[in-house]
């Protein structure tokens, strides 16, 4: 006869979480629980002293052996909230997260005075960043390119879902490789991790993620150096390159682009203050 509840789980839960180091604890407890046991969080409220069945508290104990071994809750449960919206996650795609979400804040006032932008999207993985522009800008059309066949069955997935496949195409390609067209908008968040500090990431990034979304060779700045060298090609007059940076590497990101005739136009910051994005336009564009 079963004789845990959802409350005595997300007790449970939260103690061993929290004796393992885990910040966010309580929260991923209660997560971890609700989602094997297939109740939302209202429910839970409702009635906390309501039985789990045998096979419901096997499928939370497995969540969180997973957790406890370093695994983000965002692939236990295969999804992650992104801009408000509920992506799939695969081993094939960088989780996306919340400093990303400052891409989209930056993007969204260059678009905002068009009728109908072109995006490019290079290295979508899991898509959140075209898919979330075009939810956002409603007659907005794009392009994601990703090297990984996988990483795009999942970004057609999440366009499917979100609605927006329609007006999006997924290209397997080396970043701008056989892209034809012009596009208003150039997004990207390339990989950009040293290669020798791959190893000190925290567990979570570093047996987690994809190692080719995070590896940006030796000094972090292949892709920049791809995207800075092609991106002209493609960008239409009066067109942005928008892209995620590491916390350091804007100084050296904006020297690569000035070197293709690019100037950068602003540096945003994420919510801790730190350099997260820069937008980059052409002399006399």
């Amino acid at each position: 006869m079963p004789t845990d509840t959802v409350e005595s789980l997300i007790s449970e839960f939260r103690a061993r979480l929290t004796t393992a180091g885990i910040v966010s604890a309580a929260l991923d407890a209660r997560v971890l629980v609700l989602d094997a046991l297939g109740l939302d969080r209202v429910a839970a409220i409702a009635e906390p002293r309501r039985m789990a069945e045998a096979g419901a508290v096997g499928r939370a104990r497995d969540h969180l052996v997973r957790r406890l071994g370093g695994e983000p809750v965002s692939r236990i449960l295969g999804r992650r909230e992104f801009y408000g919206r509920e992506f799939i996650v695969t081993p094939a795609t960088l989780d996306p997260r919340p400093d990303t979400e400052t891409v989209v804040e930056t993007v969204l006032p260059l678009l905002s005075g068009m009728s109908r932008p072109r995006i490019l999207d290079l290295g979508t993985g899991s898509g959140a960043l075209l898919v979330t522009i075009l939810c956002e800008i409603g007659k907005a059309t794009g392009i994601g390119t990703d090297s990984s066949a996988a990483a795009l069955e999942v970004a057609c997935d999440n366009a499917r879902l979100l609605g927006v496949d329609a007006r999006a195409t997924f290209i397997v390609a080396d970043w701008l490789a056989g892209i034809d067209g012009r596009f208003d908008l150039i997004v990207s968040n390339p990989p950009y991790i040293r290669r020798g500090a791959i190893a000190t990431l925290e567990i979570e990034v570093r047996d987690h993620d994809p190692l080719v979304a995070l590896d940006g060779g030796l000094d972090g700045l292949d892709a920049y150096r791809q995207i800075a060298a092609g991106s002209a090609r493609v960008l239409a007059p009066g067109g942005a390159v928008v892209l995620e940076i590491g916390s350091e590497q804007a100084s050296a990101v904006t020297s690569m682009f000035e070197e293709h005739g690019y100037s950068c136009e602003r540096l945003a910051r994420d919510l801790a203050g730190r350099d997260r994005v820069v937008v980059l336009k052409r002399h006399g564009a």
